[in-house]
């Protein structure tokens, strides 16, 4: 492995900050295996590719024979976590919380080797007592947490800022003394509560871990960070065809970045902005599923969008008929996931086609026959060929 020099360059080579400086050197030095620590909370059902710029740093220590201790935020997701943020997060219930948690180990094993994780949930130890809360939050001023640039920009606007948001960065933070972290990773949007997790392990007497920050991943739209909420991610479960078409929408300017990131490899050279993207989305597709899969994946898109012809297989889904007429949104729903609420948008954009024809809004209550063995395409790349339950 080299010298805990070689070692603390290798590891530190693409990270934003790596701090303090010299810290993971000297924690190298006396070669026992280090706890890394990432804290995801699960308030969406997905890990996106952003997600997986981080997973893959922590992959690099796993191989390096490193711990690894993932932490399931169940109970800091039921604050939300408040960086980056202009204004307080929607709370989620703790079902919603707890539905999403059951499926992101699964999720980041698509990077992370999982017989190499330890894995944690916040709420073994932030279901604590109020004794032992207010010894948390004597670490810390207000002063401090309110020089967080995202509450700092909010205070000077007048714009509510909740108890329970200045909380969740001494959560964070005491996640660090519950699994005593040697080194933490995050985006480089979560500089400030890593750091505080520094100064709250010093007032529990815990060794201090190291910072170790990772640029953050734009989304498909190329400007803004890779988001769930904002509609710009590609989740790391998501149809081969899905992930390949939706990389093929990344702007040309942000394609050099998508290569550093997500696949930590430069972008080829002497190669034009269209080829780029088809061979990222090859890669990207590889990586999350298979070879065979990314190869079905290209021919989908050649056959769909530049061949203009329906994929040669169409997943099935079926339709119920009450009082002799069938409810769109309940089967667009029901064939494609989200809500019908979420139908009924899709419809309202033309975002939804029968058999080659865009519906509308008033396309709610559809009769039977119009739907028996015609294909439903909902945006550029899913669709299903819809069957009458007997």
């Amino acid at each position: 492995m080299g010298s805990p020099a070689s070692q603390a360059r290798f590891l530190a080579r693409d990270a934003v900050d790596c701090l303090p400086e010299g810290a993971l050197e000297r924690k190298l030095a006396p070669g026992r295996a280090l706890r890394v620590k990432l804290g995801l909370d699960p308030t969406a059902p997905e890990v996106h590719l952003g997600h997986t710029v981080v997973l893959r740093k922590l992959r690099e220590f796993q191989d390096r024979g490193h711990v690894v201790v993932l932490i399931i935020g169940d109970y800091t997701a039921r604050v939300g976590d408040p960086s980056g943020r202009s204004s307080t997060r929607p709370a989620l219930s703790g079902e919603q919380i707890d539905a999403n948690a059951r499926t992101y180990v699964q999720q980041a094993a698509k990077v992370l080797d999982p017989d190499r994780v330890e894995l944690r949930h916040n709420s073994e130890w932030l279901d604590m007592r109020m004794e032992e809360l207010f010894a948390l939050v004597r670490t810390t001023t207000v002063a401090q947490v309110l020089e967080r640039d995202d509450f700092a920009k909010r205070h000077a606007a007048r714009e509510p800022i909740s108890i329970l948001e200045l909380l969740y960065p001494l959560m964070q933070a005491y996640d660090s003394v519950a699994v005593r972290a040697d080194v933490e990773l995050g985006g480089t949007d979560q500089k400030f509560n890593l750091l505080l997790g520094r100064d709250v392990q010093r007032a529990y007497g815990v060794d201090e871990q190291v910072v170790l920050t990772m640029p953050i991943l734009v989304g498909v739209d190329g400007e803004r960070k890779m988001s769930k909420s904002l509609g710009n991610h590609i989740g790391v479960t998501e149809a081969p065809e899905e992930i390949y078409g939706r990389t093929l929408s990344l702007p040309d300017e942000a394609v050099a970045d998508w290569y550093a990131l997500a696949l930590g490899e430069p972008a080829p050279a002497g190669v034009g902005p269209r080829d780029a993207k088809h061979a990222l989305a090859l890669a990207l597709v590889e990586r999350l599923h298979s070879p065979q899969a990314a190869r079905a994946a290209a021919a989908h898109f050649d056959q769909v969008f530049v061949q203009r012809r329906l994929p040669g297989e169409i997943e099935a889904a079926s339709f119920s008929v009450a009082d002799g007429q069938v409810h769109l949104p309940a089967v667009i729903a029901e064939s494609f996931g989200g809500s019908r609420s979420d139908a009924r948008r899709l419809l309202a954009q033309g975002a939804v086609k029968l058999d080659g024809e865009i519906l509308g809004p008033g396309d709610v209550d559809v009769a039977p026959e119009r739907l028996r063995d015609a294909v439903l395409q909902v945006g550029r790349r899913q669709f299903r060929r819809l069957r009458q339950t007997p």
